[in-house]
């Protein structure tokens, strides 16, 4: 039997009723009823759900309320790389982002549509046909973990849009998820009531929530949200202005106070204005983020690595607080180098409580000349990571002793060694037992083999008994898992969870082996341009200086870390490890390369706007097949690809005499799947 017309009628006007008024209330802060009547509204949207099932589909507002319990986050592959913006901290370096971009824009002055920089954590949404499909996490920016019932719970976010635009159909949204202050508050003083420990500040809150299992727990906390971006193919909206006003027309949540500023002046006025004026908002904010307003600009300007070439996030200066220095300790790295952290009377700074702070290198210990019992200036660089800045002289006490960087490794009692032209002191004893605990921290860091129940306190543990030394040894544990159980706080459960991750790790991507595997200057950036050009262990370890040069975005100084550590006996005895226990590294998400005789060694450079492809997918299929893209024509060149409107690159490539080749051309010349 179906539902009666009446009562599916009936279900429809109150659901619609609802999202008009989550709508006022959450994103527009007009609310039109008063709670008491919305709570009537939707107790009898439940009560008709009861009754019929049917009517209870995924854009309901009862799916809002959460409930259900998420054991494992599956991790979710983005079409589109959710990319990282390069920071900067200085007016100088923003007319430098500027200069560059007029540069790529061979001359042309571009709009820039500045927008606050939300303090909280990065999201993307799925909608197909008006409704929300599917929802995660930035994550390592080429995937993140899925996190669709959490979002859900979000009320400033429609279940179905509002208002259907034109050409935008399967779409994705992005935002950045937050706490309003009053909210953190509230959270923190409801934590301390119940005698559970306090967030430092309301970005971590978020980003705790957000990965809560419990989406009934994720419901009751007060989580906001601000939209940032639109992706849409073949939509015709033409900028990020018009983008948001999309976004706004949709339902979604966007932050009022974004700007389209026509020159580096007004960019300038209005980081200003709000670095003035942050404090007066709800919730925190870190900086502007400056975005070319054209999204064919963008596609010109394009990416490097993990950072687009079309925006950069001008950071606030520092908040500083002063404190007394109890003393300095001495952590030793992954690479053996040894970095001195000063110990420090807590002080609260931008939200946080800080107990201890960075101090860099002996220089810098040096020229502040630290004293114990020192009154010193700590500041967050990027309102992120605190360091002492400064000394209060006049405040130092008469009787107080100086403080000398350690001739000796802390964790090994070896003598330091500071190579010539470096500012860094190493410890250079291959068993010291901190190396080992931070390298095997790092490779199985979330970013890189992402190994489930393996953080520091099980590293320490596994170290301490001599189960492992070098990450290899991760892969032969299974060999000690009777013997490991009987650890006090290990047990058979755990272990069987720590065994069952690192099998899995066997299956990651190439890049992330690579970066996991701790090569000098490798970060997760290069490790992706080394993978996708060097799909192996074996094709790195016999590339030359110059084949890695010609990789886009790897320069000298990488060139010569990689190819030292491939020469090194121990780095080849590790990889020979991995190796001969599965851990060879998938292929990277696009495929790896295929080499095509055409492209194969070729080099190339874009100009123009191409009608099928942006410039990085472009540049994404020329490297797939084997080729590399440069970003300036020369006599090495072999091939210009020029779309429409192509500029003064194409006149160079003319009275060079290089090839030209139009986008016919090159899809002519791809593979044929």
């Amino acid at each position: 039997m179906g539902v009666p017309a009446v009562a599916r009628k009936e279900h429809a006007k109150l659901a619609a009723d609802l999202r008009e008024h989550d709508y006022r209330y959450y994103v527009l802060a007009d609310p039109r009823i008063t709670d008491d009547a919305y709570d009537a509204l939707f107790r009898r949207l439940l009560q008709l759900e009861d009754t019929h099932p049917e009517l209870r589909a995924h854009d309901s507002p009862s799916q809002r309320v959460g409930g259900s319990v998420t054991r494992d986050f599956p991790t979710v592959t983005h079409a589109t790389p959710m990319l990282s913006l390069a920071n900067t901290y200085s007016a100088a370096d923003v007319a430098d982002f500027d200069r560059r971009v007029r540069e790529l824009l061979e001359g042309r002055a571009p709009r820039y549509h500045c927008e606050l920089k939300l303090d909280g954590v990065a999201f993307t949404l799925h909608y197909r046909d008006g409704v929300l499909a599917a929802g995660a996490t930035r994550g390592d920016g080429q995937s993140g973990d899925d996190i669709t019932a959490n979002l859900r719970t979000i009320r400033a976010l429609p279940l179905r849009i509002r208002e259907t635009v034109p050409g935008v159909d399967e779409f994705e949204a992005r935002g950045e998820a937050y706490m309003r202050k009053d909210a953190f508050r509230a959270l923190n003083a409801q934590r301390e009531a119940d005698g559970e420990k306090l967030f430092a500040n309301p970005r971590n809150s978020t980003a705790g929530t957000l990965k809560m299992q419990d989406s009934a727990l994720v419901a009751a906390r007060q989580i906001d949200a601000a939209m940032y971006t639109l992706i849409a193919k073949n939509s015709g909206i033409g900028s990020q202005k018009d983008a948001m006003s999309a976004l706004a027309r949709m339902g979604f949540p966007v932050n009022g106070h974004s700007r389209v500023c026509d020159s580096l002046e007004e960019v300038m006025a209005y980081c200003e204005e709000w670095e003035w004026r942050r404090d007066e908002l709800p919730y925190d904010i870190d900086g502007v983020v400056i975005k070319v307003d054209s999204f064919n600009d963008q596609d010109i300007l394009g990416s490097i690595s993990r950072s687009p070439r079309w925006a950069i996030a001008y950071k606030f200066s520092a908040r500083t607080a002063t404190t007394v220095l109890r003393g300095v300790t001495f952590q030793v790295g992954r690479t053996g180098a040894v970095t001195p952290v000063a110990e420090l009377e807590p002080v609260l700074l931008a939200g946080s409580t800080i107990r201890r702070a960075t101090l860099h290198n002996e220089d810098f210990m040096r020229d502040l000349d630290l004293h114990k019992g020192d009154t010193v200036v700590v500041e967050k660089g990027g309102d992120v990571i605190p360091k002492v800045s400064s000394v209060e002289l006049a405040r130092r006490p008469a009787d107080s002793e100086g403080i000398r960087f350690t001739g000796t490794c802390p964790a090994c009692d070896t003598r330091l060694v500071r190579p010539e032209g470096v500012a860094a002191w190493f410890c250079e004893n291959p068993a010291c037992p901190e190396q080992i605990r931070s390298r095997l921290e790092h490779f199985a860091s979330r970013r890189a083999m992402d190994i489930d129940g393996l953080g520091e306190s099980v590293v320490d543990a596994l170290v301490t008994n001599g189960f492992v030394r070098t990450p290899a040894d991760l892969y032969a544990l299974a060999e000690h898992a009777g013997a490991m159980a009987a650890l006090v706080r290990f047990g058979e459960r755990k272990v069987s969870k720590l065994l069952a991750g690192i099998e899995r790790s066997k299956k990651q991507r190439f890049d992330r082996v690579l970066f996991a595997i701790g090569i000098r200057f490798v970060g997760e950036g290069v490790a992706k341009l080394l993978a996708g050009r060097f799909p192996s262990f074996e094709h790195v370890a016999n590339a030359t200086v110059q084949e890695m040069e010609a990789v886009s975005g790897i320069g000298p100084v990488i060139s010569a870390s990689v190819k030292r550590f491939f020469e090194d006996e121990q780095a080849l005895a590790l990889v020979a490890q991995l190796l001969s226990r599965g851990v060879a590294g998938s292929p990277v998400a696009d495929g790896g390369q295929v080499p095509i005789p055409f492209f194969d060694g070729k080099t190339f450079v874009l100009t123009g706007t191409l009608g099928k492809y942006t410039r990085d997918e472009a540049k994404a299929v020329i490297e797939r097949c084997g080729g590399t893209v440069t970003g300036s024509v020369s006599s090495r060149t072999d091939y210009v690809l020029a779309g429409a409107e192509a500029g003064s690159k194409l006149d160079k490539a003319r009275t060079l005499g290089v090839e030209v080749l139009t986008e016919e051309d090159f899809i002519a010349a791809l593979p044929s799947d």
